[in-house]
């Protein structure tokens, strides 16, 4: 009998030892701040930019655990942002304000109205690059040639659409159009197996770095009256001579904005806290990427194609940029 009871009491004992250890597990759980950074391609920008975020939030944030995520960018980010499977995105100005109004055509079933604005960062640089040998010097040049566009219903591809209309021309005038990622486009032309890649990017991508210095190219302008039958959110601009290996020349062409996105179901502390740390880590931010030495705080609302979270709100108020 006393066996028993001495069991029953060691029995009770551990179920309360196991009912607090699986307190405290939940709590711990609960104290946990996970933040997935949605970026793009791995020979993009949005990707090293996305790796140093993570990190910087990783230490900057108590008990964050951060993930970088690879996707197809702009368009496919925003989507997942809505479906609540991510903290913060990387995207074109272009693409929030027609995920804002829910353009099928671009990609969004549906209004994406749980989309909220953190800031404004660097301009993308619509950069239309051929192999020297495929003879392609202009737009028109492009006519029966083969041209990759980016993936489909990016925001790469929705930048070519834009710049195709202006220039009176469809994807039909080309011998081929491909849908592909910038390092797949940049390895067909390394094949000779395509003539040119539109890539819609920061300064210095490294793919078409990776091209230039393989086989000689030619930068393709987009030139400024072009530009202007777009408006806005596209802007004229030029791509500096040296940027990529051969270029000898400043090259006009267009760009739009990027802007980092999170959604309303992301609590506000958290946001502030990304916001915060954005800014506050910019050395860092440039060491991942060139692009990013153009981000700017008295920049970061400009343009915004969605309102604002509250948590980026907070520190818009703290450094004056708000009242």
């Amino acid at each position: 009998m006393n066996f028993g009871v001495k069991s029953s009491k060691i029995n009770l004992m551990f179920v309360a030892t196991l009912a607090v250890s699986t307190a405290f597990s939940a709590a711990g759980a609960k104290a946990a701040e996970f933040i997935n950074v949605l970026t793009g391609g791995t020979s993009g920008v949005y990707y090293p930019l996305g790796v140093a975020l993570a990190e910087i939030y990783g230490q900057g944030i108590k008990d964050a655990r951060t993930q970088v995520q690879a996707t197809k960018a702009s368009v496919e980010n925003l989507n997942l942002l809505q479906a609540g499977r991510g903290e913060i995105a990387f995207s074109l100005g272009d693409s929030v304000q027609e995920a804002w109004k829910g353009n099928k055509e671009a990609g969004f079933p549906a209004k994406l109205d749980k989309l909220r604005g953190i800031a404004a960062i660097y301009p993308n640089y619509i950069q239309v690059v051929a192999s020297a040998e495929s003879g392609v010097k202009t737009l028109a040049d492009l006519k029966g040639k083969s041209l990759s566009v980016g993936a489909p219903a990016s925001g790469t591809e929705l930048n070519a659409r834009a710049i195709f209309t202006a220039a009176g021309m469809s994807y039909k005038d080309l011998g081929k159009t491909e849908y592909l990622p910038f390092a797949e486009s940049v390895e067909l032309i390394k094949n000779r197996q395509l003539d040119a890649t539109l890539q819609s990017a920061g300064l210095g991508v490294a793919s078409i770095r990776d091209l230039a210095t393989s086989l000689k190219i030619n930068v393709v302008a987009i030139p400024a009256a072009e530009v202007a039958k777009i408006g806005a959110p596209y802007v004229s601009v030029k791509i500096p001579a040296g940027t990529y290996e051969g270029q000898t020349a400043d090259v006009e062409t267009a760009a739009v904005g990027n802007f980092l996105i999170t959604h309303s179901g992301v609590s506000d502390e958290t946001v502030y806290q990304m916001t915060k740390l954005l800014f506050s880590n910019l050395p860092k931010l440039s060491a991942a990427h060139a692009a990013a030495k153009a981000i700017d705080v008295k920049k970061a609302l400009e343009g915004m194609p969605v309102p604002l979270h509250p948590g980026a709100e907070r520190y818009y108020k703290e450094v004056g940029l708000l009242k």
